[in-house]
């Protein structure tokens, strides 16, 4: 092997180290901090995060102190989650028996920036339902499932995050005071759902649970909405326990990929 081969796999190996940390931090990291886990050349974390950068991998986080995944490693994410290992057919059908049980729409939802995206849905069968499709991208803080993965993150880390997000009113009901949403996050994160009362959506009700690998870590969100002619979010709150153990089975299945 040339030189110049092992130099490419060299830079290459170091490359995929810089977006494996990045994918497994929690929030977003500096040179320094990757310096330190790595135990690479601070040149080479600068020359590689640039050129990662520069492709779309990776980008500055909000606060521009540190780098984030970027829209292709994000786009690579839903893939693999939406390909769940081969097993989409069971993911589906985890789904599809969930929306059965609760009759009303279900979704699965994973962080996209600063937004949740929708991976996968099965719709209610009622003919009053409200439709937001595949991929569609959804805020983080006036929806069920945004609400459910910022009561997971550190309290330090949400705070950065509530920081840097535009608190658009999207209804009467939409929270818009930063220390109000971290009051009702810390509230989440205790009783380990998320609600929406009609504050992403009037006449939209929504709960939402974590699915969660087996350290705890959090996959996506599993998600239930319906109208409010036909649902309460109480009533949407009695079905939680039946989503709980939905998503216990999604996250098994997105780890080892057996339903």
């Amino acid at each position: 092997m040339s030189t110049v081969q092992r130099n490419k796999g060299s830079s290459m190996r170091r490359a995929l180290a810089i977006l494996e940390a990045v994918a497994a931090a929690e929030g977003a990291l500096t040179p320094t901090e990757l310096n330190k886990g790595l135990k690479l050349p601070k040149p080479t974390i600068h020359r590689l995060c640039a050129m990662l950068s520069d492709e779309g991998y990776l980008q500055h986080s909000l606060d521009g102190k540190g780098i984030v995944a970027g829209p292709k490693l994000r786009a690579m994410a839903v893939g693999v989650m939406a390909g769940a290992g081969g097993q989409r057919a069971a993911l589906h059908a985890i789904l599809e028996d969930l929306a059965d049980n609760v009759g009303e729409t279900c979704n699965i939802n994973i962080p996209d920036g600063n937004a949740m995206r929708y991976l996968d849905r099965v719709e209610a069968r009622w003919p009053l339902r409200l439709q937001l499709p595949i991929g569609t991208r959804v805020p983080l803080h006036c929806t069920a499932s945004g609400k459910m993965f910022l009561g997971t993150l550190s309290p330090s880390r949400r705070g950065q995050v509530v920081d840097n997000l535009t608190l658009e009113p999207r209804t009467p009901n939409t929270i818009t005071d930063s220390a109000k949403l971290m009051a009702v996050l810390d509230r989440v994160r205790e009783v380990g759902y998320g609600a929406d009362n009609e504050e992403f959506l009037e006449g939209m009700v929504a709960v939402a649970v974590p699915v969660t690998d087996d350290k705890g870590r959090l996959l996506a969100t599993l998600a239930l909405h319906g109208p409010t002619q036909r649902l309460t979010l109480e009533k949407a709150k009695t079905h939680i326990p039946l989503m709980r153990l939905a998503a216990e089975r999604l996250g098994k299945l997105f780890e080892d990929g057996s339903p």
